[in-house]
């Protein structure tokens, strides 16, 4: 495994990466999307032949991502959620080369104020989404900025206060099921205190903590009938069995792990270099080591090996999400008007049929 330096053209978005990421991402036939708020990017990671090429957009920081099969993708931001739809003939419009295999155009903004959203899931009611401010998880509706659907039962009422930092969510056949937070406190920004191993993972729908004492914890996910979660504070992926609540770590990696989605055999890991900040100050990672990374990890989980690995430099030190996007090689994203967005229509099928297609020379 070789790596390769690889400078995105407006330095300092700079990354290095292991020569095998693109060979994975062609054999595969995906491409990734990145969020990461402290850089407010949101970065598509696209196999370019033989080379990576990370494609920045531009939002007011991105946090939760969620895509679907039906070309759906919702990004939360500072105050709104995006949604787009891929629009696969704007993606021959891009250029002559017939590399881009998908164009995700914005659709809806949904302003919701600052709720500090972080993960997000399509579900069969729509979009849900953890509101962390004011702890509780939601979904949305034309009229109003959120509309709670539910609170961990230790906290006692809605309030902008960030009482527990509820940050995971994790939908099991389309609904709910499971969530991470940061403590189980019922006071303003109460989780602190304790963060470094007051953390929890809870089943939704029985309103169980099935574990206790974990160190940050983020990005629970259902995968292959096993429960994974990362604990954020000690830099790992980890097993959980989800009868005994019994916790086992499958791998340590050199950062702060936050983001993961699933892609066969393989786990793609957003790593973080966390700040010397008192958020993350006395946390097991930060006191372990003194250089951290941020990037992309490439996990085997079934050998439990490091297969590739992407590393951001200088602007980009955190990542919060990383989805997997299937079947797309060579995305394009657009976050700001462009001709593009300002010629392309999308209509019903039924009303296709009505169209009459002309061209008129400016």
């Amino acid at each position: 495994m070789t790596v390769s330096d690889v400078p995105d053209a407006s330095a300092p978005l700079r990354s290095i990466h292991t020569n095998n990421f693109p060979v994975l991402l062609n054999h595969l036939g995906i491409s990734l999307i990145v969020s990461t708020y402290q850089a407010g990017k949101v970065v598509l990671i696209r196999a370019d032949g033989a080379t990576l090429n990370t494609h920045f957009r531009v939002l007011q920081k991105p946090m939760g991502l969620a895509t679907d099969n039906n070309g759906r993708m919702a990004i939360g931001t500072s105050a709104h959620i995006w949604e787009f739809r891929n629009v696969p003939a704007a993606a021959s419009k891009l250029d002559s080369s017939g590399k881009y295999d998908a164009c995700f155009l914005p659709r809806n903004i949904h302003v919701t104020g600052d709720i500090d959203i972080h993960e997000m899931a399509w579900g069969h009611e729509g979009l849900w989404f953890v509101n962390t401010r004011f702890s509780c998880l939601c979904t949305q509706d034309p009229d109003h900025s959120f509309v709670p659907r539910w609170r961990p039962y230790f906290v006692s009422a809605y309030a902008p206060e960030d009482r527990c930092h509820l940050n995971g969510l994790e939908l099991v056949d389309g609904s709910p099921k499971y969530v991470t937070a940061l403590g189980t406190t019922n006071t303003a920004g109460g989780w602190r205190e304790n963060k470094a191993d007051g953390g929890i993972l809870m089943d939704v729908t029985t309103n169980d903590i099935i574990v206790h004492g974990l160190s940050m914890p983020h990005s629970p996910r259902w995968y292959r009938n096993q429960l994974w979660v990362l604990e954020s504070g000690k830099g790992n992926l980890a097993l959980v069995d989800v009868s005994t609540g019994k916790i086992e770590p499958l791998i340590q990696l050199p950062g702060f792990t936050r983001g993961i989605d699933f892609y066969g055999p393989l786990a793609f890991v957003g790593l973080s270099q966390v700040r010397e900040s008192a958020v993350f100050s006395g946390l097991p990672l930060t006191e372990q080591l003194t250089e951290r990374t941020c990037g992309v990890w490439v996990i085997n989980i079934e050998t439990q090996e490091i297969l590739a690995f992407l590393k951001f430099e200088d602007a980009v030190q955190e990542i919060f999400s990383v989805q997997v996007l299937p079947n797309i090689q060579f995305p394009e994203l657009f976050t700001e008007e462009n001709e593009l967005l300002r010629s392309s229509y999308v209509l019903p099928d039924e009303a296709l049929a009505e169209v009459e297609f002309s061209y008129s020379p400016p």
